[in-house]
């Protein structure tokens, strides 16, 4: 099986969406409202694609500042892929565009939380988060 990656390939809401749902990152992504979807990969900094033909078959998306941190926010690879090595190839074509001194930071999601610490990624217990509604308290 031959995977090509790209880190120049625009791809389409719709594409992204059904990765998404391949990859059962759906599940924690607002797959039912286009327009966060399209802001999503418009503002993304990086964006690995990953094909097989013409399957999209991963992406990778990050935000950075490309020198002191990356944000790693989507790793989805179609569950018919995975464990072949395609989310690791997604993250070290991640990680060759960014600054030496850049931290890669995600968050995991509940079923990949075992995976990161496998491929040598150190758990961070002092991550915070403000979900969307939520307000800062006085």
């Amino acid at each position: 099986m031959s995977i090509s990656y790209f880190h120049d390939k625009t791809i389409s809401s719709q594409q992204f969406i059904d990765l998404l749902k391949r990859s059962t990152l759906a599940e924690r992504r607002p797959v039912d409202k286009a327009d966060v979807i399209a802001g999503m990969l418009a503002n993304a900094d990086i964006l690995i694609t990953a094909w097989q033909g013409e399957q999209l078959v991963g992406v990778a998306r990050s935000v950075s500042d490309f020198t002191y941190c990356c944000y790693l926010s989507d790793l989805a690879v179609d569950q018919n892929y995975q464990h072949l090595g395609i989310g690791k190839t997604l993250q070290q074509e991640t990680l060759a565009r960014i600054g030496a001194q850049c931290t890669l930071i995600l968050l995991a999601a509940p079923k990949a939380h075992d995976y990161y610490k496998k491929i040598g990624f150190s758990a961070h217990p002092r991550c915070w988060v403000l979900a969307p509604g939520e307000k800062l308290k006085p």
